[in-house]
């Protein structure tokens, strides 16, 4: 893959969309969420609420822009694997086993982003340059 490609940012934009909205949705949903936490008996759901906020929204928009995109494709990782652990392992329920899956497929397009980077259209790319620039 050239330095230069559109690659990297295409898989950005699209795995960063399903995080922006379900983010957006969970802040804008305020304390419903929190009460779904503890219907899915997390410890602390008003503070797992808020974390899921900021993960989602947060690190989607950072994957959107590529700035800091490799821990933030770690963090994504890891959060689609225990979302799966803790929402979609009662497969007796419809669409579990799909979501599950889904999280798992997730996760190993995020591992790839961590492993490859934002590429050359990011705030990634452009802070690297930048440094270059005054180090020289």
């Amino acid at each position: 893959m050239r330095e230069n490609s559109a690659v990297p940012l295409i898989a950005r934009i699209l795995g960063s969309i399903i995080f922006i909205l379900a983010g957006w949705g969970k802040v804008m949903a305020g304390g419903a969420i929190a009460t779904m936490m503890a219907k899915e008996g997390l410890p602390f759901p008003l503070a797992a609420g808020i974390l899921a906020d900021v993960v989602e929204l947060g690190g989607g928009l950072l994957l959107l822009f590529g700035l800091f995109t490799r821990p933030a494709a770690v963090v994504l990782a890891l959060w689609c694997i225990a979302t799966a652990l803790v929402a979609h392992t009662d497969w007796s329920k419809p669409g579990n086993q799909t979501n599950f899956m889904k999280n798992l497929a997730m996760s190993g397009g995020y591992v790839a982003m961590a492993g490859l980077g934002a590429g050359a259209i990011s705030l990634d790319a452009m802070l690297r340059r930048r440094r270059v620039i005054v180090r020289a």
